[in-house]
């Protein structure tokens, strides 16, 4: 005999986390881009603070995806935690010069990877207004090997490839900037 009451129960309970899940996507989507804007303004002790609050966050927010496997593929917690990679790694670029590897599903990650160069470019364009010729080569040189890494892979996926041809777009804004650069002497 079906048990209704078990099934209409896991259904609830799944819908309760689910919500839950929901809104801890939206603070850990809230700290990426106050981190981001942060470093945009050069506040990197203020986007520090940020960070150690956005992992605190993003773990609370893996806990509730433990409650299912299929919660790491809702839609809400996705975004959440390729934001929360594109802050990351644009913080530890900026710090660093280096981009690290982050502890999350590789698909996510690569989702948010994808997403990076935007700022990349976005810093780039302030520092050549700065002047700061050799920074805007060595975030070109950074695009132009997360591109080249890219296209190694057989991406299945139409988001990811949409998001590769992305990356693209930017090294070409990226090369045509530091042309435009050694072109006026800079």
């Amino acid at each position: 005999m079906i048990n209704f009451t078990k099934l209409q129960k896991e259904l609830h309970d799944y819908d309760s986390e689910r919500e839950k899940l929901i809104k801890k996507s939206r603070d850990v989507l809230k700290l990426s881009k106050l981190i981001i804007y942060a470093v945009h303004r050069d506040e990197l002790d203020n986007a520090s603070k940020l960070i150690k609050e956005i992992e605190q966050e993003r773990k609370e927010l893996e806990k509730i995806a433990t409650h299912d496997a299929k919660m790491v593929y809702e839609g809400s917690y996705k975004i959440a935690i390729q934001e929360y990679v594109e802050a990351v790694l644009y913080y530890e670029f900026v710090k660093t010069g280096k981009i690290p590897e982050l502890k999350v599903i590789a698909e996510h990650f690569l989702l948010g990877l994808c997403d990076l160069p935007g700022e990349l470019n976005r810093r780039a364009v302030f520092l050549a207004g700065k002047g700061e010729v050799e920074k805007v080569i060595k975030i070109k040189d950074q695009v132009d090997y997360i591109y080249g890494e890219l296209l190694k892979f057989d991406f299945r996926d139409n988001e990811i490839r949409r998001k590769v041809d992305a990356v693209k777009y930017e090294l070409r804004k990226l090369e045509d900037l530091v042309l435009d650069l050694k072109l006026k002497g800079r």
